[in-house]
């Protein structure tokens, strides 16, 4: 069993503990739930924002802990100050020291789109993305088969959510793409060996549909990169860990930024 394998069975669990301690109508009540989402596409076109993609990360199963000493809020305020088209914060705990709190958080904070980070496997979790605040929920290809996909892709937009679907291969990628999807991830590391390689964006450009806004995942740590990969026609490039990485992400990001044109 790979670490992929364990993060899906843990959330298996902890789904059925959620949905045991917080029903659907009292999530339906949630405030948040009934607030519009914001449109992932017009703030990654947006030319006076970076298209990037800033993620609110602790911990994560390959490097351990990150940087577990800075707050959500200081911390995307920063990163929406400096230029981010979205935000992503991490909701697992387990494996990532996330937070259901880290979300409600980064949205009371922003008026940016939110992206739940999270391994989606249920419709309670796309429910509940929208309860906490989020406008954008991730599907992942390599735990999802097609059928899956278009229920939870199709119970989102219903939602008024925008969804991302994360790929790792030209199959995962064929297999998976339907009309209820906004944009396409590629993620350049592997989540069976946590291993990385933006050559992964680059082979699979040419393969996304037009339809569909293409972001580029991890192994991001240079701004010529994304020069790059604006070229191979990415509108967007979601990074994390190299700002989360230093004591202060949100100048991190803002140095980041100062060199990318």
């Amino acid at each position: 069993m790979n670490i992929l394998d364990k993060i899906v069975a843990n959330k298996q669990k902890e789904v059925e503990h959620a949905k045991n301690r917080t029903s659907y109508s009292q999530l339906e009540e949630y405030d948040f739930f009934h607030r519009d989402c914001y449109s992932f596409k017009e703030f990654l076109l947006d030319p006076e924002r970076t298209g990037i993609i800033a993620e609110f990360k602790r911990k994560s199963p390959s490097k351990g802990i990150i940087n577990d000493k800075v707050s959500v809020k200081e911390v995307t305020n920063a990163y929406a100050a400096a230029g981010a088209s979205a935000l992503s914060v991490l909701t697992d705990r387990n494996f990532f020291m996330g937070r259901k709190a880290d979300l409600v958080s980064a949205r009371q904070a922003n008026i940016i789109p939110v992206l739940r980070k999270d391994f989606m496997i249920d419709e309670y979790q796309v429910i509940e993305a929208k309860a906490l605040g989020a406008d954008i929920i991730l599907l992942i290809a390599a735990i999802l088969d097609p059928a899956e996909i278009q229920k939870l892709a199709s119970l989102a937009k219903s939602l008024g959510l925008n969804v991302l679907l994360e790929v790792h291969n030209l199959a995962e990628l064929e297999r998976s793409l339907n009309p209820n999807l906004d944009a396409i991830g590629v993620n350049n590391r592997n989540l069976a060996d946590f291993s990385v390689s933006v050559e992964t964006s680059f082979k699979l450009a040419p393969h996304i549909p037009a339809d569909f806004l293409k972001i580029s995942e991890s192994a991001i740590s240079n701004p010529e990169t994304i020069k790059q990969l604006k070229l191979a026609g990415f509108n967007g490039f979601l990074i994390g860990e190299n700002f989360m990485k230093q004591e202060d992400p949100g100048l991190a990001m803002r140095d980041f930024v100062s060199v990318m044109t």
